[in-house]
């Protein structure tokens, strides 16, 4: 008798907290959001990034990323959080293995509150449209991610933490960010670390040693694997940016301002980062070696400042002529670069596309600057595109300001790219010309190379797209000249190829598909 009870009480509990659910789940609908991202990539490198020797094979592995992306809307806040797994397949070399490397990580976790909105008549603050303030680790995209992205190619993408001031006004979108990093919670000083510092390195003898505490080693073209050298960079475990960037920012400050007229867009970047200063260290071993490094110990920061501006017109409708999308835009850099020098820099482009129907096509030219071979030791003339998307715009192969390194030279990309769309599929097609602002060295071309990007890209269904890339370059020894690479028996003419799955799934909002039998 007594298990018969228990057992409709348990049956009854469980019947009224499935209503409960299933009533929840009605009610919530409209407020929260759950979905997820499965995206394999297959790649072949040959040369990708790099030149590599005419003798090596090429390279091939499958990587990916798994997200699960929460959100929660109310009237007077937003909240979101994404959880990211990146790996290689088979990089545990183990199928039972419980160590994975602790790749499971929060790319965001964020919460966005609102502070003003006309349109609630319980809130008093009325001097503008919208006010909010979203804080916490987030992605941050302005204009087409030319100098502020999230690196989505990437499979881990970038993300900042920071805090964001959001205001809306009459059509004037203005957002005011800050963000200031430390490696832990300090009792005393605020030193940064400016990235992920290897456990292990090897010595100027080539010797295996304990890489010493508040130091980044310096090793021969910043590889973990080589050694120490004096002149050598900083080797990471990981990059600490794209664009070859040898520390991240300890701090920053932003400022955008964008405004529609009709079918303009303006807007304007203002952009401070700083870094930490450095002295160099020379830490001996026991096998009479050394390891040389940079120890992040002194008060005060290198400052950098970006300004500039970007115009994107809109010319004629999809059924007359055509549309004209045009942009152009101009940015300086000055202050003092990561390592202190004088810096005096900048970056323009220019590009128009043309649209009828399911065909786009149109010319671009982008310019950034860089060092001449007789620029002072305590000068930069290098346009450094901050923290943007180089993949987008400088070439799938990823030879230009990608975290593999940059042309100390600058850049002239003369570039040309078509796409046709239909419903199911896509096909895209760009041609670049690579040119260095000046030669990298004393009689070397200022050509670096020509490459073909060949994107198609097939919706499989609601939540999946299948994506098929291959690159080919033609290459000079100018390339890695201009990267400070050897520019012996390298092969020049380089591929990349891709296949990627991107399935997205929205949990919560979809209704269910009855598979037939």
């Amino acid at each position: 008798m007594y298990k018969k009870v228990l057992a409709t009480s348990i049956t009854k509990t469980t019947l009224t907290a499935a209503a409960v659910a299933i009533l929840s789940a009605g009610k919530v609908s409209a407020q929260m959001s759950l979905s997820g991202q499965i995206r394999p990539r297959a790649e072949l490198r040959d040369g990708f990034s790099n030149l590599t020797p005419t003798t090596a094979s090429p390279g091939s592995f499958i990587s990916q990323r798994t997200r699960l992306i929460f959100g929660y809307k109310w009237d007077r806040l937003t909240f979101g959080a994404t959880v990211q797994d990146v790996r290689v397949w088979g990089q545990d070399a183990s199928t039972i293995s419980p160590a994975d490397g602790n790749r499971l990580m929060l790319h965001e976790g964020w919460a966005d509150i609102v502070l003003a909105n006309k349109a609630d008549t319980t809130i008093k603050f009325k001097l503008v449209d919208n006010l909010s303030f979203k804080v916490g680790r987030q992605e941050l995209i302005y204009d087409d991610a030319r100098l502020i992205g999230n690196l989505d190619w990437l499979q881990q993408g970038r993300r900042f933490d920071m805090a964001l001031l959001k205001i809306v006004h009459h059509g004037w979108q203005v957002d005011l960010g800050y963000a200031y990093n430390q490696n832990a919670e300090n009792n005393a000083g605020t030193l940064y670390t400016p990235g992920n510092v290897p456990q292990y390195i090897r010595d100027s003898n080539g010797e295996l040693v304990t890489t010493p505490a508040g130091v980044v080693p310096l090793t021969a073209g910043g590889s973990i694997s080589a050694n120490s050298s004096a002149t050598g960079t900083p080797a990471y475990s990981n990059p600490a940016n794209s664009n070859a960037g040898n520390q991240n920012y300890k701090n920053f400050v932003s400022l955008y301002i964008a405004k529609k007229l009709n079918q303009t867009k303006l807007s304007l970047l203002f952009f401070k980062d700083d870094f930490g200063k450095y002295t160099t260290t020379a830490t001996p071993t026991t096998n009479g070696g050394f390891v040389y490094g940079r120890a992040f110990n002194q008060k005060g920061t290198n400052n950098r400042y970006t300004l500039g501006g970007m115009i994107s017109p809109t010319f004629g409708n999809a059924s007359g002529f055509g549309k004209i999308a045009a942009q152009a835009a101009y940015y300086q850099q000055m202050g003092e670069d990561r390592d202190g020098k004088d810096l005096n820099a900048f970056h323009y482009t220019a590009a128009a596309t043309y649209s009828k129907g399911k065909f786009t096509a149109g010319p671009g030219f982008d310019f950034l600057s860089g060092n001449k071979t007789t620029t002072d030791a305590n000068e930069s003339k290098r346009f450094d595109p901050l923290y943007g998307t180089p993949h987008k715009f400088w070439g799938f192969m990823d030879f230009f300001y990608a975290p593999s390194g940059s042309p100390t030279a600058g850049l002239k990309d003369y570039y040309f790219k078509t796409k046709f769309t239909a419903n199911e599929y896509s096909i895209a097609a760009d041609f670049h010309r690579f040119d260095a602002d000046h030669s990298p060295a004393a009689g070397a071309t200022k050509h670096y190379a020509h490459e073909i990007d060949v994107i198609t890209s097939y919706t499989l269904n609601k939540f999946t797209t299948i994506d098929l890339g291959y690159s080919h370059a033609w290459a000079t020894s100018s390339l890695p000249l201009a990267k400070g690479l050897t520019t012996t028996g390298l092969d020049k003419s380089p591929d990349f190829a891709y296949l990627m799955i991107n399935i997205k799934p929205d949990f919560l909002f979809t209704k269910p598909v009855a598979i037939k039998q």
